[in-house]
């Protein structure tokens, strides 16, 4: 009789998963608020909610996502460290843009076979967005699927819930007629537009991963692979410093698309296109896939990761507090009236 089980002549390898969970736990251990108890394993994470008792009217937030076609570069390239760092961004950051503080995080690795040591280096860059956030990592579950992924294949995804006082949350109703538009740089592509990148760069003009781009300083991997900017504690800094109406990040849709969900119905925001010159990628793509300005503008972040909206009263302020974070920012534009729906246009 054979020794191997029935689970894993079937593609499953029990053994393995315990493996890589003992490979992460310093990894999760790292991120540990003092809400967190209990340790890794259990069947549920559990944060000590006595904490919110400090606020008067605390409001939970939740977001969830994933990172696309990036993970497609990060196991072409066999570099599996800086993936949920990426995971992170998306998460935190579209929890920060009403005010919330992100508290704790859970992530689902879905893979067609588990590697140990992958899955460590995954849960690794996970843990590093955690800690550059100032969240927890409280549980995950990894999963292999074999038959439906390849051995070297997998997609992450996540959740994140944060907490904000209620009269504090940041949205339309805030903004007002005249008021700032301020930009912070993104570090790259971030994880957007992965699909059309990949079409136009590595299907379409057949370059290698491998391949040194002058304009770029470095390989194309390594600038497909830099990772997403975290700004969480960066712009609860800001909104604890200064006077901020409303914060949009830009992910898919681009730059206009997402900042027009924050504007009301009666505004519109005007951006000034001169004001910033978008990262050598970005032209890039536009350039070797012949993209016309309008869906490069609706599909990439342009090299702007975050804008926060605030009275011109408070930009030297706003730009100072983020410049001493080691954050570039700019002012892009202004809060016009408009007749028509909330809108934001690039002139």
């Amino acid at each position: 009789m054979s020794d191997t089980s029935a689970y894993a002549a079937a593609g499953v390898d029990i053994e393995a998963g315990d493996r890589a969970v003992d490979l992460m736990k310093a990894h999760v251990a790292a991120t540990r608020r003092p809400e967190v108890l209990g340790g890794l394993g259990g069947f549920a994470g559990f944060f000590d909610a006595s904490a919110l008792k400090g606020y008067q009217h605390p409001v939970l937030a939740t977001s969830t996502d994933g990172v696309g076609t990036k993970v497609a570069v990060a196991q072409a390239m066999d570099k599996h460290d800086t993936i949920g760092i990426d995971l992170i961004g998306m998460l935190v950051d579209d929890l920060v843009v009403c005010g919330a503080e992100p508290l704790f995080v859970t992530d689902y690795i879905a893979c067609g076979k588990v590697v140990p040591e992958r899955i460590a280096d995954i849960v690794k860059g996970i843990a590093d967005g955690c800690l550059a956030a100032g969240c927890s990592l409280v549980g995950g579950e990894t999963a292999e699927h074999p038959g439906l992924l390849q051995p070297h294949e997998y997609d992450i995804a996540g959740a994140t819930t944060g907490v904000v006082e209620r009269s504090k949350i940041l949205g339309p109703e805030r903004v007002r007629v005249g008021d700032a538009v301020i930009a912070m740089a993104a570090s790259g592509l971030h994880s957007n537009g992965y699909s059309l990148v990949r079409h136009v760069l590595l299907s379409g003009a057949g370059w290698a991963l491998d391949r040194h781009v002058d304009e770029l300083g470095r390989t194309l991997g390594e600038e497909l692979l830099e990772p997403t900017r975290i700004y969480a504690l960066d712009v609860l800094d800001l909104i604890g410093q200064v006077e901020v109406h409303a914060m949009s990040h830009i992910t898919g849709g681009g730059l206009a698309n997402n900042l027009a969900r924050v504007i009301p119905g009666d505004m519109v925001a005007v951006l000034q296109r001169s004001s910033w010159t978008p990262p050598a990628i970005f032209q890039l793509v536009q350039r070797v896939g012949r993209i016309s300005q309008a869906d490069i503008d609706a599909t990439l972040n342009m090299g702007v990761g975050m804008v926060a909206i605030l009275p011109q009263d408070q930009v030297d302020a706003a730009l100072a507090r983020l410049a001493g974070r080691g954050v570039e920012s700019w002012v892009l534009g202004r809060i016009e009236a408009s007749e028509g729906p909330g809108d934001a246009v690039l002139v």
